[in-house]
């Protein structure tokens, strides 16, 4: 059974920072990209970025450039984000997930119906 959990989500101030990590079990996606999501109240949810297999490609919301970090340590099945200088319009349920259709490729996806598996998600508030 494949899990993907996501922790180190929590309440900061604006200006701070967080790590979520993402651990994958029930099976290796070490070929595979992964990517984190966010989803707001009210809002659909939205890609944040993502990192293809082996971290040789990374893409970023134009919201988020500059500030989140993605990277990954395939060894720990785990995928990590990175949030520097955080604001309030950060705030959202924040998703992992992973894709099995990209094997050994280039490319990251960002459109969330790429991607096959997901967490249960990890709550990020940033207070101002």
């Amino acid at each position: 059974q494949v899990q993907l959990v996501e922790s180190g989500g929590g309440l900061v101030q604006a200006g701070g920072s967080l790590r979520l990590s993402c651990a994958a079990s029930g099976r290796p996606f070490s070929s595979h990209a992964m990517g984190w999501f966010r989803q707001a109240p009210g809002k659909e949810r939205e890609f944040v970025s993502a990192i293809n297999w082996n971290g040789g490609s990374t893409v970023y919301a134009d919201s988020v450039k500059g500030r989140f970090t993605i990277s990954r340590d395939n060894a720990k099945n785990t995928v990590y984000l990175q949030m520097n200088s955080l604001k309030p319009e950060d705030t959202a349920v924040y998703y992992c997930a992973a894709e099995l259709r990209y094997n050994g490729a280039y490319y990251a996806p960002s459109d969330l119906y790429e991607y096959d598996y997901w967490g249960q998600g990890t709550q990020v508030t940033v207070s101002s």
